[in-house]
């Protein structure tokens, strides 16, 4: 009987050192430049234990994180979201001088934005968090010219086209007015599930109203007022394992406002036919003491899946 090989597919291992998603990895392995043991590695199927194998990928030694982090930064402005920029701009990881894991971002923020940006060397939570099946929101306060009105924001929240694809649905709403100089400036809140390059400013400038200055201020379920521009902590394990939650398909907006896609009418209850007794009705003032506080008909309160983010509302 046939061994099985041991080990982990390449694909797998590749993605969890935070090197590429595991779709990008196979993109890498038939280019020919993952190698196992000084070996080349062409085959998809082939397998690897990153304790024992000397895996490279474009001759560089492939580090398999023994423990994970996971960081939680309030990026400034001028900062590029990656680990080294070919125009030796300053990066994120320049702010995290103390940091002596590979870790890396989750996703992006341009060099004009600011605000809450995760790193982490848990590449499969990064790339569940950053594929579209999953929705995982992030939310952006957008401060813009003008003031959108309603019409303007409905095209936000029904989605713009943009490069000939329409975006998703997205939950907008008005902030504030009055703002700037000459308060001609409006705060706009934005909750996409999309990542898109600039897709916040390029939906702003499509109704109009071109972005000034832009922050995010959720990612997921993870918001974080008091952290101050430039600064940085590590996520509490209850803020994984809501990371890991949302990941999975889970809750991730803090009221669960993400617009309902397909949604079934409620059933009309049937219209009582001649002669039928009337509904019984509470009478005004009742006492509601009587409703069991267990058991059948008990309402259940279950615990929020995380407190509403102080910087996200």
């Amino acid at each position: 009987m046939k061994t099985p090989p041991s080990g982990d597919r390449l694909q797998k291992i590749l993605s969890a050192a935070g090197i590429a998603s595991r779709r990008a990895a196979e993109t890498l392995i038939l280019d020919g430049r993952v190698s196992v043991n000084g070996v080349t590695v062409l085959e998809l199927g082939t397998r690897a234990e990153p304790a024992r194998d000397d895996i490279r990928v474009d001759g560089q030694r492939v580090r398999v994180a023994s423990r994970h982090r996971y960081i939680l930064l309030n990026k400034p402005r001028g900062y590029m979201t990656t680990r080294k920029d070919p125009e030796q701009r300053p990066t994120v990881l320049d702010l995290l001088p103390e940091v002596h894991e590979y870790i890396y971002p989750v996703g992006r923020l341009d060099y004009d934005s600011e605000g809450l940006l995760l790193l982490t060397n848990d590449g499969d939570l990064a790339a569940r968090l950053l594929h579209p099946s999953h929705e995982v929101e992030r939310e952006y306060y957008a401060r813009v010219r003008g003031v959108p009105d309603e019409g303007a924001l409905e095209r936000l929240r029904r989605g713009v086209t943009l490069e000939g694809r329409r975006t998703a649905p997205a939950v907008v709403r008005l902030v504030d007015t009055g703002l700037g100089a000459r308060e001609d400036q409006s705060l706009v809140s934005i909750a996409l599930h999309e990542g898109r390059t600039r897709q916040v400013r390029d939906m702003c400038e499509a109704i109009g109203h071109p972005v000034v200055r832009l922050k995010r201020v959720r990612f997921g379920p993870i918001a974080d007022r008091a952290l101050k521009v430039g600064e940085h902590r590590d996520l509490t394990p209850r803020e994984v394992s809501m990371l890991k939650h949302a990941a999975q398909g889970g809750v991730s907006s803090p009221s669960d406002r993400r617009p309902q896609k397909n949604r079934r009418p409620a059933p009309q209850r049937p219209h009582p036919g001649p002669g039928a007794p009337p509904p019984e009705r509470r009478a005004e003032g009742a006492d509601r003491s009587d409703r069991p506080r267990s058991g059948p008909g008990a309402r259940i309160r279950g615990p929020r899946p995380y407190p509403r983010p102080s910087g996200g509302r």
